[in-house]
């Protein structure tokens, strides 16, 4: 992506990061005007690093340039203070075009992505049951969540029987897969 970047004209690529550490601590170093990043990435995730890059350089515009092109994501990115939201797969010059908007101070978002995130609405889970999904995720009992969020296995049952229900889904593992595939966690 960098070297598509570096064809146009009227940019310079400044740097790239392997993660999102990497990418907060190179915008906080190198300023950029815009800087491009992933949602899923090793340690700090896509839009975490979003968050602190806004915070430590107020004037970096970022921009979210993903494969997982996910409801969920797109209102946590934009949440988190991202300009833009597209899918990797555009076109070079489309990708281009989105750089030059959110430089400029526009919002640039994947057009079906925000027919698909207005229709599926907002994220109906709580941050506890985001927690608590994302640690069931790798089959975890409730028991060893609970150790690991400080609260009791029947207070983690009864999360996860609320994001079961509010995710639609007949038992913890669907629950974490639809809440996967919508973004949410």
């Amino acid at each position: 992506m960098a070297a598509l970047l570096e064809l146009e004209g009227d940019m310079t690529v400044l740097g790239t990061g392997a993660d999102g550490t990497d990418a907060v601590r190179l915008a906080a170093e190198l300023r950029p005007d815009v800087c491009l990043m992933d949602i899923q990435m090793p340690g700090m995730d896509g839009i975490e690093a979003t968050r602190a890059v806004r915070a430590a350089c107020p004037g970096t515009r970022v921009l979210i340039v993903t494969t997982f092109a996910r409801p969920g994501y797109l209102r946590s990115a934009l949440d988190a203070g991202a300009a833009g939201f597209v899918a990797k797969d555009a076109p070079a010059e489309q990708l281009a075009d989105a750089v030059r908007r959110v430089h400029a101070g526009l919002r640039v978002l994947d057009p079906s992505l925000a027919e698909q995130s207005l229709f599926e609405g907002a994220n109906p889970l709580s941050e506890r049951e985001r927690q608590v999904l994302r640690l069931a995720a790798d089959g975890r009992t409730a028991g060893r969540i609970a150790e690991e969020v400080f609260l009791s296995p029947g207070t983690v049952r009864n999360v996860l029987s609320s994001a079961i229900g509010k995710t639609g889904a007949a038992n913890r593992a669907q629950a974490v897969r639809s809440a996967q595939d919508k973004g949410w966690i």
